[in-house]
């Protein structure tokens, strides 16, 4: 049998449990990806879907960041959309568009209440590798409700998402009932990768900006406290517009609320209690500028919350394709030779 590491006083998770640390942890949002080479040699080899579905090509993507920059946390190579495979519903990427889905609108409504079979295996086979390799924590992840949903109804990437806002205007009932399939899925989606020895794990919801501030937490985050308290492990929570959005976010109660770059991050933090870690919130875009910059812009972040035992590094999104990968190093190197001043909890 496997042997599992269990890591258990980690930087990362001292900050989750915002407790102080000699300093700021740093693990990236997309740190496994399009602008690292060795990922770039698998792409090139195999597409997406046979990426995301084979054991051996997760674990070997969710350790190059480790290898390669040394954050001081994995997330486990995977997609939002895996969930899908539950309900048994095709799925692809296409070159320049992104994920396509193409369920009819009643296959969609009538989504079975429970996921099918065991679809996740090799995501499972993976973690428990993964555990038995890793000497820093593993996050596993998942779409939040709303966000799969509309995937789900657009079929696409949608910047107006007008089908999806049709539906939850025009007969939110149903739309609740969708939420609802779709939420239980998730909650037995990450139960597995909990099952498997994740140390937390992440809920993206990419797309909940899109709504008002009543209906985000009508659609939105009734179904993330769900999964909350389903679950019994850390979990961040990002959501595009969570600098707007913090102070609904904080109800839930989450571990961590990752934040984007819209607003200072001290200025968000006023509104989330000390015993609620944050993350964030580096605009990535910064990571195409010189290291003068970007040094400046790291060290103006790193001074802004020093003192703040809950405060992990990251950036407000993931790391942009064409990224320099020596930005990046640079940018983890920048965090782990910080060495701030604690002040009193």
């Amino acid at each position: 049998m496997t042997a599992i590491v269990t890591v258990v006083n980690s930087l990362f998770q001292k900050a989750l449990r915002c407790q102080n640390t000699d300093r700021p942890p740093i693990w990236l949002m997309r740190q496994a990806g399009r602008y690292l080479p060795p990922y770039q040699k698998l792409r090139s080899e195999r597409s997406l879907l046979e990426m995301f579905h084979c054991k051996q090509t997760i674990v070997e993507v969710t350790k190059q960041p480790i290898n390669i920059l040394g954050v001081d946390a994995a997330i486990v190579f995977s997609d939002i959309l895996m969930v899908l495979d539950g309900f048994g519903i095709d799925w692809r990427f296409e070159e320049g568009l992104g994920p396509v889905i193409t369920p009819s609108i009643e296959k969609v409504i009538d989504l079975p209440e429970k996921i099918q079979g065991y679809p996740y295996s090799p995501l499972y086979e993976a973690i428990l590798q993964l555990k038995s390799e890793l000497r820093v924590p593993l996050l596993g992840f998942a779409g939040a409700p709303f966000t799969i949903a509309s995937y789900l109804i657009e079929g696409k990437t949608s910047r107006d998402h007008l089908k999806t806002k049709k539906w939850l205007y025009s007969d939110p009932l149903s739309f609740h009932s969708l939420l609802n399939k779709i939420t239980e899925a998730i909650i037995d989606f990450l139960l597995i990768q909990r099952e498997a020895g994740v140390d937390a794990v992440q809920l993206f919801d990419s797309w909940a900006g899109i709504l008002s501030a009543d209906l985000y937490e009508e659609f939105s985050c009734s179904y993330l406290k769900k999964i909350i308290k389903a679950l019994n492990i850390p979990v961040i929570l990002y959501s595009r517009g969570s600098s707007y959005f913090a102070s609904r976010l904080v109800k839930i109660r989450p571990n961590c609320i990752s934040v984007d770059w819209s607003l200072p991050l001290k200025e968000v933090r006023k509104q989330i209690p000390a015993a609620i870690a944050v993350q964030g919130n580096l605009d990535p875009s910064l990571l195409f500028s010189s290291q003068r910059i970007i040094e400046r812009e790291v060290l103006k972040l790193l001074k802004q919350m020093n003192g703040d035992p809950g405060f992990i590094f990251n950036l407000g999104h993931g790391v942009l394709s064409q990224t320099p990968v020596e930005n990046v190093l640079y940018l983890v190197d920048l965090v782990k030779s910080w060495r701030p001043s604690l002040l009193p909890c």
